[in-house]
């Protein structure tokens, strides 16, 4: 991609044609943040710890779209001598601004066994297009058997 001669800052102004695809993609990622809660906090706190954190979210620009608590569950190794912990998915639309400061806070909030954060964008985006080829592919395959019978009924009817 050719950049234009203007500096940064006007291109950004005036949506340039080499910043405007950057911009789009920025502001179109979709994450998907899961976070083990220390086992020791009961459901309302879960809940508000949870709440806290869309706010976070919420006030750094981030549009939340989905939230699912797992509940307590078993870990698979021991974290801070502990078993278990109640996980919580977020599913957040968002720059990648928002992400930081998120854990930024995480990792101070002695409540937070674990955290991460994962980009699910692009591989949507791969798997929609893999999925677009492979449907390509298969109506251009030649039917077979009983597929190639009912298509041939399918254009006598069509003739008649």
């Amino acid at each position: 991609m050719k950049h234009c001669a203007q500096s940064c800052e006007t291109a950004l102004r005036k949506r340039c044609r080499c910043t405007t695809r950057r911009l789009v993609l920025a502001d179109k990622r979709t994450y998907e943040i899961v976070f083990i809660v220390d086992p020791g906090a009961d459901d309302a706190e879960v809940m508000k710890l949870s709440e806290a954190v869309q706010k976070i979210i919420t006030d750094q620009g981030g549009i939340i779209t989905k939230i699912d608590m797992w509940g307590r569950r078993q870990l698979a190794y021991e974290i801070n001598h502990q078993k278990e912990g109640s996980y919580v998915l977020l599913e957040v639309e968002g720059s990648g601004a928002e992400i930081a400061e998120l854990e930024r806070r995480m990792r101070v909030n002695d409540r937070i066994l674990r955290y991460m954060t994962i980009r699910v964008d692009l591989d949507r985006r791969r798997a929609q297009k893999f999925k677009d080829r492979r449907a390509r592919k298969a109506a251009k395959r030649p039917l077979k058997g009983k597929a190639k019978e009912a298509a041939a009924e399918v254009e006598a009817e069509i003739a008649d």
